[in-house]
């Protein structure tokens, strides 16, 4: 290796980077930790389209006054005593430590859109280590406007910082791909085997968003559609075992149709008592899954009648979530590696 003259800043050996990109999520369950996360999130012009003229006095005023304690209290049901961390954070925390030992050949690191640690954060962490190219990888199945496209405006910001940037690339969607539906069906298949009742329906619960941004033009309610459908094929079940409904919606406008509460709601009077569902859209489970479909979601079903609940965990960092996501990985890192 050639010397450098004296006083040059010191070069590391050029490295190749992963950055996992999720969500994000609080540092804790207590109000100003809820609203610092909420008003980030709320904040974010991908996720709420309206006029920011308009909805800041909103969240800022009334959502934020209110929604913290709510989304405080059913964070707490779901929190990692153990790790005194969210199962969000705890679950990425070892697909990159999982990843890293798959791929020892690269860096792997990771950041949220919102909250801690930060994607800025976790680029730094990748140029400290003499990363010069760098993959970002969304961890979102289905691509949208609101997760994946804001996974990458928020990297793409902190690259603007930069005066010497590296190669970027970015993880398409996954929706389709043979890994991803094989260990989707997978999943569901032995999630469906270890239950101790046969359910009358599998759903497919995806988050949702506004019909307006589907009008808009974001493929995500296709994907999310086509997901289901090749999952079904792939395990020979007949139409009308296995369907896609979309929850957590909030505020008064329509969203992405059949919702997940209203269905849960009608199905024991058509005499479906026995379900289980999962979440496709998510690779981790966190609070839309855990809270919202394994609690809320048996609470909603049995109120309306239904004898047997059970929600099949996210891919998450299990074997075949794992091998799954080397793929992809190893995939769009072809010619760098």
């Amino acid at each position: 290796m050639t010397e450098l003259p004296a006083g040059h800043p010191p070069v590391r050996q050029p490295r190749i980077g992963v950055l996992l990109l999720n969500l994000g999520t609080p540092d804790g369950t207590d109000y100003w930790s809820m609203r610092r996360y909420l008003s980030e999130f709320l904040s974010d012009r991908r996720v709420i389209e309206t006029n920011p003229l308009i909805w800041q006095p909103i969240l800022q005023g009334i959502v934020l006054s209110v929604r913290p304690q709510k989304s405080g209290a059913n964070y707490q049901r779901i929190w990692d005593e153990a790790e005194n961390d969210s199962p969000l954070r705890v679950i990425t925390k070892r697909q990159v430590k999982n990843l890293q030992a798959r791929i020892p050949e690269v860096v792997v690191e990771y950041g949220m859109r919102y909250g801690n640690p930060s994607t800025e954060a976790g680029i730094k962490a990748l140029l400290d280590q003499g990363c010069q190219k760098i993959l970002l990888a969304p961890l979102y199945p289905q691509y949208s406007a609101p997760t994946t496209a804001t996974a990458n405006d928020k990297a793409f910001d902190a690259l603007k910082k930069l005066r010497w940037q590296p190669a970027i690339r970015t993880l398409p969607a996954y929706f389709d791909t043979p890994e991803y539906i094989a260990a989707l069906a997978t999943s569901i298949q032995e999630g469906v085997a270890k239950l101790d009742f046969t359910p009358d329906l599998i759903i497919t619960s995806y988050h949702g968003m506004p019909k307006a941004y589907l009008d808009a033009g974001d493929p995500y309610h296709c994907q999310c559609l086509k997901t289901t459908r090749l999952v079904r094929e792939y395990l020979g079940w007949p139409e009308g075992k296995l369907i896609a409904t979309f929850q957590s919606r909030f505020g008064p406008d329509e969203w992405l149709q059949p919702y997940t509460d209203e269905t849960l709601e009608s199905l024991p009077a058509k005499g479906i008592r026995r379900v289980a569902i999962a979440s496709p859209a998510f690779a981790a489970d966190c609070i839309e899954t855990l809270e919202e479909l394994a609690i809320t979601g048996r609470e909603q079903f049995e109120h309306a009648g239904g004898e047997s609940y059970a929600y099949i965990p996210c891919l998450n960092d299990s074997d075949i979530g794992m091998d799954m996501l080397e793929a992809v990985i190893r995939r769009e890192l072809m010619g760098w590696i």
